[in-house]
């Protein structure tokens, strides 16, 4: 995990050529004459002095630098001034290599240049970069798009099979440009003629193999995903399946180089569960009423927190409908984060902005009745330094694949997941989960593992306490994904717990890490 692949590890350089070379101011002379006044003013000779700069993302605060210099065989001083009052500073002789790496202690765009000086003259050259690592600051929640009236793309239309439709993110909805990455939820509706998936990937870039939100025919699926936006700032959604399809984009929030709030994971907590009166009143949320839920204070979310992200659920609604859930103290927004038909259990994740009043507000956009459960895994602060770097998709687990050499998960076991045991410095996994070939109803709980590797390896870990949460819900014969905001915990292991009588198949790949350094 030290060495990930991500696409903001961007290279900046500038060539040699680029350098601006000037002589030293010569020292007064004390010869008098037209001679002397001759030779002040001849023009002076281009130094052979120059450096190339090359600069490279390495983690979300820190970049590497290479100035390959050029020089007559002089000793030469070298400052590098990396734009946030440091400067570094170097000696060398003659043409050479110096590198050097540099930590931030702020995400931002900074202006790096490196200075160089002999006896008789100076040259310098430089680049501006941005810290790879983006904050977020919480949007929405709007609609971005939606296929069934055309918003976002001019009139109404299915995505049809093995198609895209682009989805305008920077200057859409108060989102500025230049920004890194989006949160949005993606809603797959009345897909005909099949199966399939839909991949969420920054424009213009190519389409990884990695899915976000897995359909059947005539379901209704929601998914939040966190996606690079293009250098366009545009998102693409490719429709890879049998089926054409309507799909719903709904902004919650976006990721940008700016000093913003950064990420820290909790341990799952339960906050909501409206069978049992848990933080709220007991017995069903009546169609088309609300809730509001504290959680500034609540499950580990501190007070400064500006949006808290969730695992939201719907169990035995009456009738279809969907969830919104949006800041406190203010207006239902046209926008929701899960979608479902009457019987279904249906889990989603959500980044929600904090209302002033420290809470969050619950809509059941239904005719009929419905129970809802609200997990809290994490929130965004000032205060948080974990900065989120989007990685190249990555799939970690397919238990499906004969190449994993583990076959399916077992009824009530779980598979434990090393992340970044000995790498603190990650603090959080964007992953997307996803359960196929259910055999039996049930749920799939993730959660920091308690043990550490060297326990697993020498055989005295101990079996994990599944908490009272849920990541996603299913019935038998579904497939189901969701996103998981995965906390790593203290040991860096990550376990997902398979809560069914059944066997299931496992598919886990990553977009992102949070980083604090």
């Amino acid at each position: 995990m030290n060495k990930i692949s991500s696409s903001a590890f961007k290279t900046v350089s500038s060539p040699v050529e680029s350098s601006v070379a000037k002589p030293r101011a010569a020292a007064p002379s004390a010869q008098n004459g037209p001679a002397a006044q001759e030779t002040a003013g001849a023009p002076a000779a281009t130094p052979n002095l120059g450096t190339s700069v090359l600069v490279q993302g390495t983690t979300a605060y820190g970049v590497s630098l290479k100035a390959d210099i050029v020089s007559d065989p002089v000793a030469v001083n070298v400052v590098i001034s990396w734009g946030d009052g440091t400067t570094t500073q170097a000696s060398t002789n003659g043409t050479s290599t110096v590198e050097r790496t540099h930590t931030y202690a702020k995400l931002g765009v900074y202006d790096v240049k490196v200075e160089l000086s002999t006896a008789t003259a100076t040259a310098s050259n430089g680049v501006t970069i941005a810290t790879p690592g983006s904050a977020y600051t919480p949007a929405g929640p709007a609609r971005l798009l939606d296929t069934r009236d055309g918003t976002g793309v001019g009139s109404a239309a299915k995505v049809l099979p093995d198609h895209a439709v682009q989805v305008k993110i920077a200057g859409n909805a108060g989102v500025p440009a230049g920004v890194t990455a989006v949160a949005l939820n993606i809603t797959v509706t009345d897909p005909v003629g099949g199966a399939g998936h839909i991949i969420a990937y920054p424009d213009g870039t190519e389409r990884p193999t990695t899915s976000n939100v897995n359909y059947t025919e005539g379901q209704t699926v929601p998914n939040l995903a966190i996606v690079p936006v293009g250098a366009d700032g545009y998102v693409t959604l490719f429709n890879r399946g049998a089926a054409s399809v309507d799909l719903i984009a709904d902004i919650a929030g976006y990721f940008s180089h700016a000093p913003a709030a950064g990420y820290t994971g909790v341990s799952p907590t339960r906050v909501v569960d409206t069978r049992e009166g848990l933080g709220t009143a007991r017995g069903q949320v009546a169609g088309w009423t609300s809730f509001p839920v504290q959680v500034r204070g609540a499950a580990g979310v501190p007070s400064g927190a500006k949006a808290v992200a969730l695992n939201v659920t719907v169990t035995d609604p009456k009738t279809d409908g969907h969830l919104t859930v949006y800041p406190g103290g203010q207006a239902a927004p046209t926008a929701s984060n899960v979608n479902f038909r009457a019987g279904q259990t249906v889990a989603n994740s959500v980044i929600v902005p904090i209302g002033a009043d420290g809470r969050i507000q619950v809509l059941n956009g239904a005719g009929g009745g419905s129970d809802v459960i609200v997990d809290v895994v994490g929130y965004y602060s000032d205060d948080s330094k974990s900065a989120f770097l989007p990685v190249q998709p990555l799939r970690l687990l397919d238990t499906r694949e004969a190449s994993w050499g583990m076959g399916p998960l077992n009824g009530q076991n779980y598979i434990y997941m090393p992340l970044s045991d000995g790498l603190p410095q990650f603090t959080g996994f964007v992953l997307n989960s996803t359960v196929t070939n259910t055999k039996d109803a049930g749920h799939l709980a993730v959660f920091p593992d308690p043990n550490s590797i060297d326990r697993y390896n020498n055989g005295t870990a101990t079996l994990p306490v599944k908490p009272n949460i849920s990541t996603l819900n299913w019935k038998a014969g579904d497939t189901v994904p969701n996103l998981v905001q995965a906390n790593p915990g203290v040991n860096g292991i990550v376990d997902f717990w398979n809560a069914s009588g059944g066997d299931i198949d496992l598919v886990v790949d990553m977009f992102g890490v949070y980083q604090n350094n």
